[in-house]
């Protein structure tokens, strides 16, 4: 039997964008925990926004489970938060996931790399050089000092864990990266998603730099950030067509209120119309289209109107639990037929 350091991590009831939480527990296992073996645990919710003091015990359920190479016998543990009697606490965005396991999402989560409250690569005053140079840009003055040796042991470290990275670059604004994660079923990607959130704030708290996911933390001509979202259902994959495709527009043209309410606060700053946004307000999709709030993949229409499609509205400080939640939600209305 060897002693495991299982890292608990859920979200807490902050409004509008709930904080990643954790604390340890040490158990005993003779090798790397399933998922069937970890035990439900509990937390002070009253601390966390989630209960009262009075009444303060919530419920953590392990629904995901990683390797911690940081850490010997190390485990990171996703949990979704529960009342005492076991139903889904009002803060646990992941239960409102309706169960599709021919689901696929991908999110590109974009962030900024902070020091000091400015961007890494950015003067102690004023501003660097315009965008240009520095989306999948190589070099000092284009990615700045650490940020690279960050991303990098950011991306090591998530492979270890077996979080489904797809890949990582620069992006427009000088000091803000991406990367991307995919996974099938409809809460895997989520999942995984908070985890790698998780480990890249953890990462940086040796650094002396803090990650920014605010939507648009710089004002001015610099791009915002956002978690653009590729999503299918086996419907869509295999079947899909024209007609079923314009029905489903119509379908997120009518619910787009309910999509940009869920899709990350301050999201009027960054969806302007500007800097490969279409505006807040409205609606539309094209193919190729990078200012559009759908974006069609060339593959998608030569497949005959199959496959996937990405929306580029949710933001950057999104719940990726509630934008999966709202697009199946906006899915299942349209009949699969």
């Amino acid at each position: 039997m060897a002693k495991y350091k299982l890292e608990y991590i859920w979200l807490d009831g902050y409004e509008p964008v709930p904080n990643l939480r954790s604390k340890t527990t040490i158990k005993d296992f003779d090798s790397f925990p399933t998922l069937e073996q970890l035990p439900m645990w509990n937390f002070d919710g009253s601390s966390t926004q989630q209960a009262e003091g009075g009444s303060s015990d919530c419920l953590l359920k392990p629904v995901a489970v990683f390797p911690d190479t940081t850490r010997k016998n190390g485990a990171l543990v996703m949990c979704e938060v529960l009342m005492p009697d076991g139903s889904p606490h009002a803060s646990n965005s992941r239960a409102t996931i309706l169960d599709d396991p021919g689901a696929w999402f991908g999110f590109e989560q974009e962030y900024f790399l902070m020091h000091n409250k400015r961007p890494l690569g950015f003067p102690d005053e004023g501003y660097p050089g315009p965008q240009g140079p520095y989306y999948t840009g190589v070099g000092y003055n284009q990615v700045g000092d650490i940020a690279r040796q960050i991303v990098e042991e950011h991306l090591d470290l998530c492979l270890d864990a077996g979080i489904n990275h797809e890949g990582i670059n620069a992006e427009v604004a000088k000091g803000q990266w991406e990367f991307q994660i995919f996974g099938k079923g409809s809460k895997s990607a989520a999942d995984q998603m908070w985890v790698a959130r998780y480990i890249l704030a953890r990462l940086c708290e040796k650094y002396d730099v803090d990650v920014e996911w605010h939507c648009k933390p710089i004002k001015g001509d610099w791009n915002g950030s956002g978690m653009h979202c590729n999503f299918s259902t086996a419907f869509m994959r295999d079947t899909g067509g024209k007609e079923y495709f314009e029905k489903l527009m119509g379908a997120f043209d009518k619910y787009k209120n309910e999509h940009i309410a869920v899709y990350g606060p301050d999201n009027h700053l960054r969806l302007t119309g500007l800097h490969e946004t279409q505006s807040i307000d409205k609606f539309n999709y094209g193919v190729a289209n990078r200012g559009a709030s759908i974006r069609i993949p060339h593959s998608f229409v030569n497949s005959g109107y199959k496959g996937y499609l990405e929306d580029r509205r949710p933001n950057s400080q999104g719940d990726p639990y509630k934008i999966a939640s709202r697009i199946l939600q906006t899915v299942a209305t349209v009949p699969a037929a």
